[in-house]
């Protein structure tokens, strides 16, 4: 009988099941979006409770696709949008307010007020992120000070926080009936309170924060089984063994196990993650320290970060938002009926600017207008504005690891665009390879729980899954590359310095 791993996949914009064999092909997947919720500008919400009822139907629909049961499943992998964080009480395992997500910039106030003694580095030494929006513990600092009755119920002990990984597993394994309340390091660096060296709470973090440690799920390594999926379930009884944040999760998927490599992936944003292997490297140029991933009892591996907020979602706002488009491919379409962007940069800072620069004061902002500028050129400019920061990113990578990338593993939604990956290696100078299995955020979460229950036997028999189905040479030769940069740098420049005290 034939034997596969499930990796549910809870994104941003949906979430997916998705059934991978032995030599880490897709075998069957199931699909599905979730509403996302802007009660405010700057505000950015989920329904947890919406996410968790339709993972269950996706897993459903993979089973189903491929005419599997649980008995042809050996193990769960679970791979999530990180820092957003959901607060529930686990009585009665409901809410006690909308997941707020990663992209969210209500916190700033919270960040300013903790920033003034210390600075937006107080804690980085110890948990290698500055103090941003982006992480989840400005959001569960709100979430306390802002629902009634939420703190009082947090410090009686009645309130869990997790990311969604935490949230999916407690619901898979129970909920209220037992439900196994847990995180993987790779998301518990995420929150502004893991110490990285020790890999546990701070607790004198918490207490600046105000956030009761009972909260908090148990930090785990990355690949271990840490319960089973609850009874009355689909697949009950299967072994719940792997858990990476989607970014680390794409960074395995894609082999990248040893010191030096690196990937990004491509998604609602785009995330460079560089592997510094055993060492905590701490950057000089913006980056974020976080952890790769730790398997079982092995020591963990490290990894220097490129968080870049807005790259595929900017798409979505030209469909969404502004009408121009009514899929995300017709945006290929009209970038290639011309040969350049016209001298029109898009700096997408729709949640404030996020690596290299961290400034949470920039705003969105298309420069460059003239009556010669049309949609095409518009089109051309949102494609290009993701590769332009992805340039940025691989810049501060280069200078804080002392070795220049000599290539780049791309994976993620948009790699399927021939003219922006084209465009991505010219902006680099380096050669940008996709591998066949595009999923690799999935499979990563896939190969944690393999590894765990015995499926695959070790990273060696993981590293000959991967091979390559394109690459793309660089052709922009140096000049062009250095004007192209200077004039996107000066675009940046542009969207700083908007948001004033009434301004938000």
């Amino acid at each position: 009988m034939s034997q596969y791993v499930i990796a549910i996949d809870q994104g941003t914009t949906s979430s997916r099941a998705i059934v991978f064999d032995h030599d880490g092909n897709i075998v069957s997947t199931g699909q599905l979006e979730h509403e996302q919720i802007f009660p405010k500008a700057g505000w950015v919400e989920h329904n947890a409770t919406e996410i968790w009822n339709n993972t269950r139907e996706v897993i459903g629909t993979a089973l189903a696709q491929a005419n599997l049961t649980r008995h042809d499943i050996v193990g769960v992998g679970i791979t999530n949008q990180r820092e957003t964080a959901v607060v529930w009480d686990k009585n009665t395992g409901v809410p006690v307010y909308n997941a707020i997500v990663w992209q969210d910039t209500r916190t700033q106030s919270i960040v300013d007020e903790l920033a003034a003694d210390g600075g937006v580095e107080r804690f980085k030494a110890k948990v290698g992120l500055p103090l941003a929006t982006y992480f989840s513990g400005t959001k569960i600092k709100w979430i306390l000070d802002n629902v009634e009755g939420a703190r009082a119920k947090a410090e009686a002990g009645d309130l869990l926080f997790g990311n969604t990984d935490s949230w999916v597993t407690w619901n898979l394994t129970g909920g209220t009936d037992g439900g196994v309340h847990i995180t993987d390091v790779t998301n518990a660096s995420r929150t502004l309170f893991m110490d990285l060296e020790t890999l546990q709470w701070d607790d004198e973090i918490l207490d600046i924060f105000g956030v009761p440690k009972s909260m908090m799920p148990a930090i785990k390594s990355s690949s271990e089984v840490y319960g089973h999926v609850h009874g009355s379930q689909l697949l009950r009884e299967v072994p719940v063994a792997g858990i990476l944040g989607d970014q680390q999760a794409a960074t395995f998927g894609q082999a990248a196990f040893d010191a030096g490599e690196a990937k990004n992936t491509y998604g609602t944003g785009c995330f460079l993650i560089f592997n510094t292997g055993e060492e905590i490297v701490h950057s000089k140029n913006g980056l974020l320290t976080t952890l790769g991933y730790k398997l079982g009892d092995a020591a963990p591996h490290y990894a220097l970060e490129g968080s870049i907020a807005v790259t595929g979602s900017l798409i979505q706002w030209l469909r969404d938002n502004i009408g121009m488009i009514k899929s995300a491919p017709e945006v290929e379409e009209l970038a290639a009926a011309v040969e350049d962007n016209g001298g029109v940069y898009i700096v997408p800072a729709f949640s404030g600017l996020f690596a290299p620069y961290w400034r949470s004061d920039a705003r969105g902002a298309i420069v460059g207008l003239t009556r010669f500028v049309n949609k095409n050129h518009i089109a051309r400019a949102a494609l290009e504005a993701t590769a332009f920061q992805t340039r940025e990113v691989l810049d501060a990578v280069n200078a804080d690891s002392g070795v220049d990338l000599t290539e780049l593993k791309v994976d993620g939604g948009m790699v399927a665009n021939d003219a922006l990956m084209q465009f991505q290696a010219d902006i680099l100078g380096v050669p940008v390879i996709r591998p066949k299995v595009t999923e690799t955020t999935a499979l990563g979460a896939a190969y944690a729980a393999g590894l765990a229950v015995g499926f695959w036997k070790d990273l060696g028999e993981l590293s000959s899954n991967w091979s390559e189905d394109k690459r793309w040479e660089p052709n922009m030769d140096s000049a062009e590359r250095d004007r192209q940069m200077r004039l996107w740098k000066k675009a940046v420049t542009k969207s700083m310095d908007w948001v004033d005290e009434d301004v938000r």
